[in-house]
């Protein structure tokens, strides 16, 4: 298997950015749809565990718009083959001064491109 095929990074790269320019703005249906639409998917956010897309839709449905600015870094993305692969980064929040988020999520590509089928979101101290 091929780790950081070129090609392949690049688009992991650009469906992560995708993602976090969604999430700043608060473009929710960009967000859902760069989540893997089905009842396996999952994302565990620093205050709630969500288990399927339905889920996941209700909680990004009625998050509050207000104080989504981060900041990123140590952003890590790495592919294995054409289809999988992993974003890890840090962020900090104006919102939560003193404290560190992390972010992990797994990316699978399928025909209608790279979506996440789990992630999990975390604050500690700084």
């Amino acid at each position: 298997m091929e780790i950081d095929l070129p090609e392949v990074k690049a688009d992991l790269e650009a469906a992560f950015a995708a993602y976090e320019l969604a999430l700043v703005t608060n473009d929710v249906t960009k967000l859902e749809g760069l989540f893997y639409d089905g009842p396996r998917t999952i994302r565990y956010g620093a205050g709630e565990n969500l288990y399927g897309m339905d889920e996941i839709r209700a909680f990004r449905r009625a998050r509050s718009p207000v104080g989504l600015a981060r900041t990123l870094s140590r952003t890590i993305i790495t592919t294995y083959g054409q289809d999988f692969g992993t974003a890890s980064t840090l962020f900090d929040r104006e919102s939560a001064k003193g404290r560190i988020g992390r972010q992990t999520q797994t990316w699978v590509r399928f025909l209608e491109g790279w979506r996440v089928v789990a992630a999990h979101v975390s604050l500690m101290d700084g």
